[in-house]
């Protein structure tokens, strides 16, 4: 056993924690085999060398507040999968909660607790006996034993001046400070105040921490399957919730509404407005909200938020900004090596430290001193292949893509380096972010033989498991167990909440010194931590690799410094790569991203803006009373839409970009003039002599012709290399995959060689889908003359592409035009042991590929495109060698006749333009000739500065283009064709009340299954099978794990569901005829999941063999008991379906996954 931990203090007692195994019961249901793909070993453990520096004192200063008024799997280590490449989790933040909280204070000042609730009664009190007058900031601030920030005192006068606020500020800063202290006072003056928050997690997390402030009597919850003493003064609630309450009173005062006796409405976690799939809710809340109602808008800190401000004022009333930069922790920024942590900034805080520099890293290497403290490895690079790389590199300037790699790699820590690097400066307890479900875990598992806690913690721990356990024994996370008791977890979406909660309660009481998080906790419950670990600057998702924004970063950041505890936070990048602290640095010197609206139509918002009577009650109301009072014209239903944040950006700021975008086009115009040739040639002529004039300019006019000369022998000659390169690669027969080495000049003119192995020629394979995907076609020939047809496949005339897998596992398509050298050595293309040879094993991981092609490079004669490759043809890249290392006549020469002959009349055309520009600057006039020149050049230089700018100008204007009207109309042709309302009469059809009542991304096709008769016939587990299958989105099996089974569903819902397919497509045609692309959920595979819990098979019966993570499948049942639980209060629904969804959802709700449990 290996031990960060300091000597024990005390012996725990002995420990027992494997359970008594378990009889699995037999369920009916069959299951389904997953199989899971081979894994590759661990990389060894190694001895830790570290010695470092001490950590930087000052890193970026913030403003002063007082003057502040207003999965290809990780590029980190490759132990943090153990090798295993695969897909990164896009985490689904249903079960992650957000955090906006004192998020501080109500971890740290727990021993004062107790004190503030006893000072809020005793305000209360005094409220009662002389009156709500007495309630100013200093009563209000009286209820802490802490000194207010000034954006919180800022915030809270606003409030009682009767303002709306909005407040941005940084995470962990102690923003709901000032909800709280907002729920004081409105209590005080015997009204109410709605909490929402985006996620029910946190919710019931809010739920709790108001309990413990003002007593069970004064706070309720409401989510959509649970409502705790919804009467209550302080409600807190889904923002979903309130969003359709607020649809029932559009355009009343509150005292006629569902909202009686509220005065406000905080907001959590504003900046959600930017969420693509949900961003909408806080929108219509802000448009909808009864304007004497006064909102508390709580937001990150973003990049707009005087816009954000400036529109809540516009649509709901007199609305006051209160920012700050300032954190209350001030952070440090660090940066991990092999052997050593330094700090990111220079000693001022401005620049990069110097010594984080690929050239002072290039140096080091080249002199073995970042190996200095292992002198086994150092000699061995001195004597071996090694030192050979790097002196090799240190002869490069600049630097090639290959040799970044090279250089980045020797300085990438393992997991244990970097945490040794910690525990030596007392860095710890620290949040570990890592983009993958799977590199958390086996983060923990590397690490399981290390311990961090003494004795005496270990024995807490213990004991807070066997209680743990003996509550909730099917939620105890087995693989994590040994971990956990040595002060490391994980915490993810794939772990069951219950489970979460545990180690939360743990990492706060400090008994968990590291937690290995996905991202979704940056801005989650709260972990109070001394560190933020940033694994990797980038992450893999749906649509390929992607970098960070600023906001993610610094939202993850935010999680380090604990208020009370710590004079600093530390926040700690680590190399990676393809990642170094230039990247870092850069991505910190970044601007914020701004709030941008996502407001889309909805069928539900259409549904309850343009509903008027029900057809169901037409008959008791033969007057229409019904109708005029509830039903909203088209007009009035379209200022409504257009009040969304959008169309206010888009009235403002897109106004004074645009007008700006015409001054910089309007003065590049102006500048295009001065730099034509007839321009400075009219220059020429008033600032020279006649005699010089005519001379240089007889002599320019020679050049431009030599010039086009040399341009078209160059690309004869290029056309020439091209073919011969074609004609080696058609004589490469079948025996071999030769070696090849590409090359390319990225944007910053820097040369990259790419070493490879040829796979063979697009057209010769039969790969339609790369075609397609690429769009490889005449597109590629438009630039081309009828002469450099040389240069493109005699059959059809196009261009020919080639297939190579690199050295870095990384696929590339290419023209000849980007071969720099082919050799006579290779993968032998013989048989394997499963009869393929590597040229059909290699294009079937190919085929099986995402197929996201990037352009790396682009010309006249063909593109250069590249994508990543998987854990599959990882083994076979590892097998391509460094170029240098192979014999000098492996290399195949292009030795082509009429190559060499056009290489040698283009070094002739060059010899001539070179004679011709020495001739230029020996004349007379060259002098001032040449200041025209250099002016020419600024000049030049200004325009694409300008045109930078105007495309900077161009994106914004892209982004904030209003819409949302243009959605609504093509939603309200779909609910016309579909018969849920007449347009016309705005009468609303049984089908349109269903929808409008339901909560779901698609309420209509909810409301179309729900009212379908053939649910009648299934029992309650299958009823909630089904409407499994319709909340299964995102949700995805884990075919790596060992465990590699889910249950099939019975014959009767497969029938059923074979039933839905088809009025699915015939609605999703409906849409497509429509324009509206909102998804129809309908998929199966884990239908049977859910039917075997609500049948009542155990937690551990069903786990067993499962191929879902636990989380995933708590979260996919969670999902299906909210479904279940709407249905007896939808509108027309058939009784005997009601009652067998309150039958399932009893079964259902039981732990481990009740999320009021503990």
């Amino acid at each position: 056993m290996r031990s960060f931990a300091p000597p024990a203090l005390c012996s725990p007692s002995p420990l027992h924690l494997l359970p008594p195994p378990t009889s699995r019961r037999a369920f009916p249901l069959r299951r389904s085999t997953v199989e899971a793909p081979t894994r590759l070993s661990l990389f060894p453990l190694r001895a830790n060398p570290l010695r470092s520096t001490s950590p930087i004192k000052e890193p970026l200063s913030d403003v002063d507040e007082d003057e502040d008024y207003e999965e290809d799997e990780d590029i980190s280590a490759p132990e943090y999968e153990e090798g295993i490449s695969a897909e990164s989790d896009q985490e689904d933040e249903d079960g992650e909660p957000e955090a906006t909280l004192l998020e501080a204070e109500s971890g740290l000042y727990n021993k004062s607790e107790e004190h503030k609730s006893e000072r809020v009664a005793r305000l209360l009190a005094e409220v009662r006996e002389f009156g709500q007058e007495i309630i100013d900031y200093e009563e209000l601030a009286g209820i802490y034993d802490f000194p207010i920030d000034k954006f919180q005192r800022l915030a809270i006068q606003a409030f009682l001046r009767g303002s709306s606020i909005v407040v941005s500020a940084p995470t962990s800063s102690g923003k709901t400070l000032i909800a709280e202290a907002a729920a004081v006072a409105t209590i005080c003056r015997g009204r109410r105040l709605f909490y929402t928050t985006p996620l029910k997690a946190l919710s019931n997390q809010k739920f709790r921490d108001f309990r413990r402030t003002f007593g069970d009597n004064y706070v309720g919850l409401l989510t959509g399957d649970s409502a705790i003493n919804r009467e209550a003064p302080i409600l807190i609630m889904t923002t979903e919730i309130l969003r359709n309450m607020l649809y029932q009173s559009i355009g009343m005062i509150s005292s006629a509404s569902r909202l009686f006796q509220v005065d406000v409405i905080v907001l959590d976690e504003v900046h959600y407005l930017s969420d693509i799939s949900r961003g909408t809710v806080w929108e219509e809340i802000v448009i909808y909200s009864p304007k004497e109602l006064q909102l508390i808008c709580l937001s990150a800190t973003v990049a707009n938020p005087d816009e954000l401000a400036g529109w809540i004022e516009q649509v709901h009333g007199k609305t006051e900004l209160v920012t700050s930069t300032k954190r209350p922790v001030p952070l440090t920024w660090h940066f991990s090596l092999k052997n050593s942590l330094l700090p990111l900034f220079d000693e001022k805080g401005k620049k990069m430290n110097r010594k984080l520099s690929l050239d002072f890293m290039q140096a080091s290497v080249s002199r073995g001193e970042l190996f200095s403290e292992n002198k086994t490895k150092k000699q061995s690079m001195r004597t071996g292949h090694g030192y050979k790389s790097v002196a090799r590199i240190s002869r490069q300037t600049p630097l090639s893509k290959n040799d970044m790699n090279y250089i980045r790699r020797s300085q990438i820590p393992q997991i244990r380096d970097t945490l040794w690097q910690l525990v030596e400066r007392d860095m710890l307890p620290g949040i570990w972010f890592i983009f993958s479900r799977r590199g958390c875990d086996a983060a923990v598992q590397y690490l399981e033989d290390y311990n961090l806690l003494d004795d005496c913690e270990s024995g807490e721990v213990e004991l807070e498991y066997r209680r743990f356990r003996m509550k909730y024994p099917d939620a105890v996370r087995e693989v994590a167990l040994k971990g956990l008791l040595h002060g490391i977890a994980a915490h993810h979406a794939g772990c069951l909440p219950l489970w979460k909660s545990f180690v939360e309660e743990l990492f706060q009481r400090g008994l968990v010194k590291v937690v290995f998080a996905t991202e979704t906790l940056a801005a989650g419950i709260n972990m109070p931590a001394r560190t933020s670990v940033i694994s990797s600057l980038s992450k893999k998702g749906e649509t390929g690799r992607t970098f960070l924004s600023p906001n993610e970063l610094f939202q993850m950041a935010g999680r380090a410094g604990r208020r009370g505890i710590d004079e600093v936070g530390h926040v700690v990048f680590i190399q990676t790569p393809y990642e170094g602290a230039q990247e870092c640095y850069e991505l910190l010197s970044a601007a914020l991203e701004p709030l941008v609206s996502q407001f889309t139509a909805s069928y539900g918002m259409v549904l309850n803006l343009l509903s008027g009577s029900k057809v169901t009650r037409m008959f008791n109301d033969p007057e229409g009373k019904e109708l005029s009072q509830c039903r909203r014209t088209l007009e009035e239903a379209r200022k409504l839409v257009e009040q969304s944040f959008g169309n206010y950006v888009g009235s403002n700021v897109m106004l004074a970009a645009k007008e700006e975008l015409e001054k910089i086009q309007e003065e590049i115009g102006l500048l295009s003039l001065e730099v034509t040739e007839d321009a400075i040639d009219r220059k020429c002529q008033e600032q020279l002599s006649e005699v010089d004039y005519t001379e240089i300019s007889g002599l320019q006019e020679q050049l431009r012709a030599e010039k086009r000369t040399r341009t078209e022998l160059r690309r004869q000659m290029e056309i020439k290399r091209m073919a011969a390169w074609r004609q080696l690669l058609e004589g490469v027969g079948n025996e071999i995959l030769p070696f090849v080495c590409l090359q390319y000049k990225d944007k910053e003119a820097v040369q990259h060689n790419i070493p490879a192995v040829y796979i063979g020629k697009l057209s010769s394979i039969s790969a339609e889908k790369i075609v397609n995907m690429v769009k490889l076609g005449s597109s590629d020939l438009d630039n081309l003359d009828i002469d450099s047809k040389a240069a493109t496949d005699d059959e059809n005339g196009k261009l020919a592409y080639y297939l190579a897998l690199s050295s870095d596992n990384t696929w590339y398509l290419f023209t000849e035009k980007w071969i720099k050298s082919i050799y006579r050595t290779g993968f032998p293309n013989v048989s394997s042991g499963n009869g393929d040879l590597p040229r059909d094993s290699l294009m079937k991981l190919l085929m099986v590929e995402d197929f996201q092609w990037e352009k790396v490079v682009d010309s006249e004669f063909g593109s250069l495109l590249s994508m990543g490759g998987s854990l599959e043809t990882w083994s076979w890249s590892l097998n391509v060698p460094v170029l240098s290392s192979l014999p000098e006549d492996a290399e195949v020469a292009n030795q082509s006749g009429a190559y060499q002959d056009a290489v040698e009349r283009y070094k002739e055309q060059r010899g001539k333009v070179s004679q011709l520009k020495k001739m230029i600057t020996s004349t007379k006039g060259f002098k001032e000739f040449k200041k025209i020149i250099d002016k020419t050049k600024f000049t030049k230089e200004k325009i694409e500065r300008l045109d930078a700018r105007s495309k900077r100008l161009r994106k914004r204007i892209s982004q904030i283009e209003p819409t949302g009207w243009k959605e609504f109309l093509q939603i309200s042709k779909v609910i016309q064709e579909t018969k849920a309302l007449d347009l016309n009469t705005q009468v609303i059809f049984p089908l349109g009340e269903t929808a409008a009542a339901i909560r779901g991304e698609n309420e209509l096709w909810l409301a179309m299954i729900l009212r379908n008769k053939v649910l009648l016939d299934l029992k309650p587990a299958q009823l909630a099978a089904v409407c499994g299958s319709l909340v299964s989105e995102g949700i995805k099996l884990r075919p790596w794990k060992s465990n590699s089974y889910v249950y099939d569903p019975s014959k009767n819902v497969i029938a059923v569901l074979h039933l839905l397919e088809d009025q699915r497509n015939n609605l999703i045609q409906i849409q497509e005829n429509h324009g509206v692309k909102i998804p129809c959920e309908l998929d199966g595979q884990f239908s049977g999941m859910v039917e075997a819990w609500a049948s009542g098979l155990t937690w551990r019966e069903i786990m067993m063999d499962c191929a879902m993570d636990e989380g995933d499948f708590a979260r996919l049942l969670r999902r299906t008991i909210d479904l279940l639980a709407q249905i007896p209060k939808l509108p027309d629904i058939d009784p005997l379906l009601q009652r067998n969804a309150v039958l399932a959802t009893d079964v259902m709700d039981r732990a481990p996954i009740s999320e009021l449990a503990g």
